[in-house]
This record gives C-alpha cells, sequence and structure tokens, in this order.
C-alpha cells in the first residue's frame, strides 16, 4: 500500500478542466485546510501561474512537476499521495502510463475519460495488479458517467425501499441540457474516430453494450435510440444521445461488478428527449442527421482534418466562466420494475455538464476517495463510480456540487 503525503495531486492541473477543478478545490478546501492536496503537470511555469490565478492566499498550494509520458517522474509523484485525480486527455493517446503506475504503487486513481475502448484496454493490462497492490482505480468521474451511473444507483435503492424489487428495464432521458464543448472532449471524439478508422474490428468491440462487463456475459438484447423515435410513456420525441454509448457500459458494468443486483437481464438505454408532436418530430429528425454527419465527418481522414482546423473548438479551449454557470442538465429516468410497478426518478446539476459540473463530480469524487472510502470497505481493482461510492458520494455531490437526485411519481 502506498504511504503518502497528500490526500489528492490534481494531475493536468493547467488543462482547461484541470483549472476549473483546482479553483473548485481551493474554492472548497483552500491551500492549507484539512485537504492535503498539490498541482501537479509538466510545466513548472504553467503551474505557477494557475497557482497565481486561484488567489494571493494560494501562494503554499504544493506543485509537482511530471510529464505523462515519463514512467519514472509518473511513479515519484504516486508515492506522495493517496489519490491521483488525472485530467490529462484524450486518455488513449496520454494517460495509459499513469494508470500503469497507479495499479502497480498502490495508488487510488480518478479521471473523467469517456473512452470506452481505452477503458477495456486498462482492464485488461492493469485489474489484477490492481487487485494486489489495493489501487482503487475509478474511470468516469464526469459528466460520463457519475449523472447517469449513479442515477441508476439512486433510482434502483428507491425501487428497492418503495417495491422490494429491482427495475428491470430503465430508460434516461435527457430533458434539458445547456453547455459547450471544450477542445479536450472533441480530441477525445475525433481520436475514437481515428482508431476506428485504423482497425475495424474495434467498430464491432465498441457496438458492444457488455464491452466492460467482467465475465462478458451479454444475456439479452439492449434497446438502443439510434433514429428518431417517439416514446410511449412521455409522448416526447427522442433522438440519439451521443453518451449513451460511453454511461450505459459503465452502468452494465455497475450491475455485473455488484453481483446483478438490477437482474442478469437488466435493460438500459439513453435519448434525448427533444419534445412532441410535429415540431418534436422535426427536431429529433434534425438532431439525428447533424449527430450521424459529424461521426460520418470524423470518420474520414480529410473531413476529419478540416474539422479540426477550422470548425472544432482546439485542446484547452472550452466555453467562458459565464457560459458554465448558465448551463444545466436535467435527467430524467423511467423505470419498470418485474411485477409492474413504475418510478420515475431525476438527476440534475447546476452548470455547464461537461466542465463546471464535471469538474466539482470529479473533485468530490477524488476526495471521497481520499477521505471516506476506506481500504477495509473497497478493495483495489478496476471500479465504477456507483460501485465504488455508493450514496456517499451521492450525499457529496447534493450537499456541495450543485447535483440533486429526487424521486418524481
Amino acid at each position: 500500500m502506498n504511504n503518502s503525503g497528500f490526500d489528492v495531486i490534481v494531475f493536468g492541473a493547467t488543462s482547461f478542466v484541470g483549472q476549473i477543478l483546482a479553483r473548485y478545490l481551493y474554492q472548497r478546501h483552500g491551500a492549507d485546510g484539512e485537504l492535503n492536496w498539490a498541482l501537479a503537470g509538466r510545466s513548472q511555469s504553467k503551474l505557477e501561474s494557475v497557482r497565481q490565478s486561484l488567489g494571493a492566499d494560494a501562494g503554499g498550494l504544493p506543485l509537482v512537476v511530471a510529464d505523462a509520458q515519463d514512467e519514472a517522474a509518473l511513479r515519484q509523484m504516486c508515492t506522495q499521495t493517496r489519490v491521483i485525480i488525472s485530467t490529462v486527455g484524450p486518455y488513449a493517446l496520454y494517460g495509459s502510463a499513469l494508470v500503469g503506475v497507479c495499479a502497480a504503487t498502490g495508488t487510488d486513481y480518478v479521471d473523467l475519460t469517456g473512452e470506452v475502448q481505452w477503458i477495456r484496454r486498462m482492464i485488461d493490462s492493469h485489474e489484477s495488479a490492481a487487485g494486489e497492490t489495493g489501487a482503487r482505480i475509478v474511470h468516469c468521474c464526469g459528466f460520463d458517467s457519475i449523472p447517469s451511473d449513479m442515477g441508476v444507483y439512486f433510482h434502483q435503492q428507491k425501487a428497492m425501499e418503495k417495491f422490494g424489487e429491482p427495475a428491470t428495464q430503465i430508460r434516461m432521458q435527457v430533458a434539458r441540457i445547456k453547455g459547450g464543448a471544450s477542445g479536450g472532449t472533441v480530441a477525445s471524439m475525433m481520436n475514437i474516430a481515428k482508431e476506428v478508422a485504423g482497425d475495424p474490428a474495434l467498430r464491432k468491440q465498441l457496438a458492444n453494450p457488455y464491452l466492460l462487463v467482467p465475465d462478458g456475459r451479454a444475456t439479452v438484447r439492449q434497446p438502443a435510440v439510434k433514429s428518431p423515435q417517439r416514446d410511449p410513456d412521455s409522448d416526447r420525441w427522442l433522438a440519439p444521445f451521443v453518451m449513451a454509448t460511453v454511461n450505459t457500459r459503465i452502468v452494465h458494468r455497475s450491475n455485473a461488478l455488484a453481483g446483478y443486483p438490477y437482474g442478469v437481464d437488466f435493460r438500459y438505454d439513453e435519448a434525448m428527449s427533444v419534445g412532441k408532436g410535429m415540431k418534436g418530430r422535426l427536431r429529433a429528425t434534425t438532431f439525428t442527421g447533424g449527430l450521424g454527419a459529424f461521426m460520418v465527418g470524423a470518420a474520414i481522414p480529410p473531413t476529419r482534418w478540416f474539422m479540426e482546423t477550422f470548425v472544432l473548438p482546439k485542446p484547452g479551449e472550452g466555453p467562458s466562466p459565464q457560459e458554465q454557470e448558465r448551463g444545466l442538465y436535467d435527467l430524467r429516468f423511467y423505470g419498470t420494475t418485474a411485477g409492474g410497478h413504475k418510478l420515475v426518478t431525476k438527476v440534475t446539476g447546476d452548470r455547464d455538464p461537461g466542465y463546471g459540473s464535471t469538474a466539482k463530480m470529479l473533485g468530490e469524487a477524488g476526495v471521497c476517495l481520499a477521505q471516506d472510502i476506506p481500504r477495509a470497505d473497497l478493495a483495489g481493482g478496476m471500479w465504477t463510480p456507483a460501485t465504488a461510492f455508493g450514496v456517499t458520494l451521492i450525499d457529496r455531490l447534493t450537499q456541495h456540487a450543485g447535483m440533486s437526485f429526487e424521486v418524481i411519481e
């Protein structure tokens, strides 16, 4: 086990999300409060400027210099802390060495990746080492996939309380969402498109809803909203949700890791809810077409180059602080149990989902792992947000991170 000085090190503190995260942790914990934390990245001068931007009292915040490709520096960094919070993406390009070092040194780790093909590789490469050293590694601690994974977990807890049985099917619908894309997210999506173009087998792998399930047990055909469709329950039109291919995989992994409390035949899908009647239908058709065009464009090298060069935000770019403040999301979970009982729950967040809210979720997840989850309660391994944190993180998110988890009906 790792004996360390810091509770948390933020690795990638100079990145777009890293800076928002550093500000959040500073506002929550100060530079010399109960949380002993540090900023890390590859450039001393950039780290100093991030620290300076936090305020005059942040001068004592320690800085650690390490490059994502320098294993010796990463190892030295890991021996100094209990938890690494990594914002260095695309993770498939820059994140693999750090996960390997954390697994080898017994250092806990959280990130905000949504790159399921990379997560599968990390599980295959490092799960057994993490189990031996006691490193608890938790991917997807941002907008992918905390609202979905913890939302399903919350829904199932309430279903058990009310009906004594879990929902065998849950359909998540995005009722409202407002926020901009950052260059880092776009870079991750473009990298996945490049990987798929170079490896046709990967396309089939990414299409598998059970990709991250330990035993690969595909028990039932999973629903998926891939084209405009009308939802019979809400009478609203649905369109594909771009994060569904990440979130559904994490939810199924949570179910499997926990020993299938939702049932082996649990069904789960996600979609955008875009309105009723002809207007809703038109929106769903337009949205689906736009998403399809983006994915096709990203798969073709010349179009991809044009989009990256002239159209999409660059890494380091993203929504302004004002846009982050104005952002929000409202997710609805429609569940039905085997006995026919219905339950609707919702998860909301008070900031731009990908940045303002993601930084808060990621920060709370990292601190939760450092302060609230003893090694005796959670063994080393590759966990999901729901299986690592449970209700402990829900309490933190509702008290500090501007999120709500509620039963509607």
